[in-house]
């Protein structure tokens, strides 16, 4: 006998997985962000923690997006 299983998600991936991609992705995209304009060199300006944040933000979606 085959046991059918439930249509709705376990309350761990209801509740706690998406709360801990978030802490997981807000942390990453923060500290990269963070530490991009750590150590200010003259010629970067804005760029630097532009491309900083917007490299944390793909990543933490290639790596998350699927929760």
């Amino acid at each position: 006998d085959s046991k059918s299983k439930s249509s709705q998600p376990h309350w761990y991936e209801r509740y706690v997985q998406p709360c801990v991609a978030e802490l997981l992705g807000s942390a990453l995209f923060i500290f990269i962000g963070c530490l991009s304009v750590v150590e200010d060199a003259e010629g970067t300006g804005r760029l630097q923690p532009a491309l900083a944040h917007g490299l944390a933000l793909g990543l933490t979606i290639a790596i998350l997006g699927d929760i």
